[in-house]
């Protein structure tokens, strides 16, 4: 009786140094620290869809790595960042390895996240991060400046959650698909007299074709 085969192993794809050359491979490494931490983690907590772990370096590490550049583009004096929703870790600690003297506070409620973000950031070696096991909607008043987010919700909904949160003059940036205009025009009238929303930046993906976009929503009043 002949032998089953041996099932296939996903081909694992990393081609952040290909695609980020200016990346210095120091940096390069601790994202690739995060990257085997995440495997061993999805064995055991869906964090991220599996489908998407083999092109990982594409559809999630590359989409933070440009919008956080479009973020700091945007506003270089940015010293801490909250990462809203930081699930998996993208894309608050992607950038707390690519950008080390900025602060960045990763908020997440999940135990399972949690654990994950706690040992990332133990393995990573990190000193320039501060996990909050905590809501949105609990954050303190006035607690911070800038913030961004991605796949938690929509604008409406996460800017309703931090009214009372977030400076006035601050910003948070939210990391969308290309159909970020039918967000911003959902937006009530009402949180417009409180809020003031635009593009930042449109980018693709080094894989794939489909548009991505940072959305901006400044704090007025």
């Amino acid at each position: 009786m002949a032998d089953a085969p041996a099932p296939q192993v996903p081909q694992i794809n990393w081609r952040l140094q290909t695609w980020f050359n200016q990346i210095p491979k120091e940096h390069i490494a601790l994202l690739k620290l995060h990257y085997d931490e995440l495997n061993r983690s999805m064995k055991v907590s869906p964090l991220v869809s599996s489908k998407s772990l083999a092109f990982a370096d594409g559809l999630h590490y590359a989409d933070s790595i440009l919008a956080l550049n479009a973020v700091f583009s945007d506003n270089p004096s940015i010293d801490v960042l909250y990462d809203l929703g930081s699930g998996a870790g993208f894309p608050g600690l992607v950038g707390a390895a690519l950008y080390p003297k900025v602060k960045f506070v990763l908020v997440e409620t999940d135990k399972r996240s949690i654990e994950h973000l706690t040992q990332c950031i133990t393995s990573m070696g990190l000193k320039n991060v501060e996990l909050l096991n905590q809501s949105l909607e609990t954050l303190p008043a006035n607690s911070f400046k800038f913030g961004i987010t991605r796949g938690v919700s929509t604008i409406s909904k996460v800017i309703l959650g931090i009214r009372k949160s977030m400076l006035v003059g601050g910003a948070l940036y939210h990391m969308k698909a290309e159909n970020w205009g039918m967000e911003v025009a959902d937006i009530p009238t009402q949180l417009c007299s409180v809020w003031s929303p635009g593009l930042v930046k449109e980018y693709r993906l080094p894989i794939g074709e489909v548009r991505f976009a940072i959305v901006k929503t400044d704090k007025i009043s």
